[in-house]
Order: structure tokens, then sequence, then C-alpha cells
């Protein structure tokens, strides 16, 4: 098979996770569904130890465990070469995927998310949220 017609086939059944040795095919995301993110920016306090920085990664991994949410990743700023419109003053970043926006506002108000927020909140002096909406084409 031709690459190019393997890539089309590929794109046609959707993505494939090999699992075990054995291949299974992601389900395809309709056309037109609309995919919900929470991206979430945090600054860390400057007097947290090591440990309390370590620590703070199980605010998302509590977080990837509540209802709602599909999809969680979670990481630090890259080494990117510097350049005018980039802003890498954050000490971690968070992107939540959800299946709509009643789902997501509903994940806002969960007693969970609550009280991890509240647990967390004092290893940062800053946060910052963006929601945004994606159409799939």
């Amino acid at each position: 098979m031709k690459r190019k017609d393997f890539i089309q086939t590929i794109g046609a059944v959707g993505l494939a996770t090999t699992v075990s040795g054995s291949l299974l095919a992601a389900p395809l995301t309709k056309k037109g569904k609309q995919i919900y993110f929470h991206y979430l920016l945090f600054w860390l306090k400057p007097s947290l130890t090591e440990q309390e920085i370590e620590d703070f990664k199980q605010f998302f991994e509590g977080l990837k465990k509540l209802p709602y949410v599909k999809n969680l990743r979670y990481g630090g700023p890259a080494a990117s070469t510097p350049r005018p419109v980039m802003d890498n003053s954050f000490s971690y970043n968070a992107s939540m995927e959800f299946d709509s926006l009643e789902d997501l506002e509903a994940y806002g108000k969960l007693p969970g998310h609550l009280a991890l927020v509240a647990k967390y909140k004092p290893y940062f002096d800053r946060m910052m949220v963006h929601d945004s909406v994606y159409e799939v084409k």
C-alpha cells in the first residue's frame, strides 16, 4: 500500500492505539460536534519546597478522576526559544477536555473539584483560566 493511501485509510477509520500488541480503532468524532477545552495556568509560590512542588502534581491527578473530564494533560513550560509572543512565566499548565458546556460548568461545581481547589490554592500565587470551544470539521 502506498504511504498516501495508508494515511488516508487510517484517517478514515480514526486513530489507532497499540494495546498489548493488539490494534484498536478509536471512535471517530462526529463532524459538527463541539468539544470544550478548559485551559489552566498556575504560578506557584517561589517559597515552595521541591517536595511541595512535587505534591502539587496531585492536584491534577485528582482532577483527572472527577466526572465529566474526558482528557487532562498537564506540565510545565517548555524550553522553547524566547520570542516576543511567548510567555513562559507560568509554573504549570493543564488542558482539560469536556463533551459540552454543561459538563464543563457542572464539573466546576462538583464538591470534589471545590475540595481540590481549596486544598491546593495555598500552593500558587496566581491562576488563569481560558475556556474555548472547538468544532470538529
